[in-house]
């Protein structure tokens, strides 16, 4: 164990960096912070290298911190490297998953360009929590490894495959392996009640403003909306997502 104190040691400086997308890309890093995302990082093996922790925060028996670096330090240190106003103890540096995607899995979740960190990380814990089984992630969305996205994914980001991928690609390789491939749009579609569906599917929901790129919506399978009963405009996309998964995944 190794003690820093001081927000100038160049120990915190680089962690610091790991705020920005530049960092994390060069170092294949990312920083999580709080007792719950650090508790599911160390499920998996070789995901957390260093771990942070504050003199008043107790380490549980229960986490295996063999093969880890850890060190003590202060509570400025951990608001300092963090974006939380009130950090809670602990925080840990992270090495990127290596992920493999595959079109022969049942199941997947394709985002078009969703540029909320809060809406990107709702929609990982949503797809994990409906058993889907990767993610695919096109160009235009926002940082998979973003603090908020993270803290929002409340620790699916470690659950489930996923990666960075060019969609209509994936559109067309899901499609050939048999997948009937839903977009979400509201025009050309049909009310998503009306799809009867048995077998490997995928969805795409796209970005808040204009949805999934029509680009994309003419490679589908099957367009799908959700009616809106009530006065509202629209839904939010995780919402949508929601509904939709659980209903496709049957």
């Amino acid at each position: 164990m190794k003690r820093i104190e001081s927000k100038k040691n160049p120990q915190v400086k680089q962690w610091k960096k790991l705020q920005t997308k530049k960092e994390r890309d060069k170092t294949d890093l990312f920083i999580i912070e709080g007792a719950h995302l650090v508790e599911e990082a160390l499920k998996y093996t070789g995901i957390v290298v260093e771990l942070l922790y504050a003199e008043s925060f107790q380490l549980p028996y229960s986490w295996n911190l063999d093969g880890i670096d850890l060190f003590l330090v202060t509570d400025d240190i951990l608001h300092e490297i963090g974006d939380t106003e009130t950090p809670q103890g602990v925080a840990a540096i992270c090495r990127k998953p290596n992920v493999t995607l595959d079109n022969d899995l049942s199941s997947a979740l394709l985002i078009d360009a969703v540029q909320d960190p809060g809406n990107l990380g709702t929609l990982i814990r949503t797809a994990d929590a409906a058993g889907i089984d990767q993610i695919i992630i096109g160009d235009g969305t926002v940082d998979i490894f973003n603090s908020k996205v993270l803290r929002a994914s409340q620790g699916s980001i470690f659950h489930i495959p996923i990666s960075r991928g060019n969609l209509s690609e994936w559109i067309e390789k899901l499609k050939s392996s048999g997948h009937a491939v839903y977009g979400t749009s509201l025009e050309g579609a049909e009310p998503y009640q009306q799809v009867h569906h048995a077998g490997p599917f995928a969805l795409i929901v796209g970005n808040e403003g204009r949805g999934v790129q029509k680009e994309l919506l003419s490679q589908t399978t099957q367009n799908l909306y959700i009616p809106i009963y009530g006065k509202a405009e629209s839904l939010n996309v995780t919402i949508a997502a929601g509904i939709l998964l659980y209903y496709l995944r049957g």
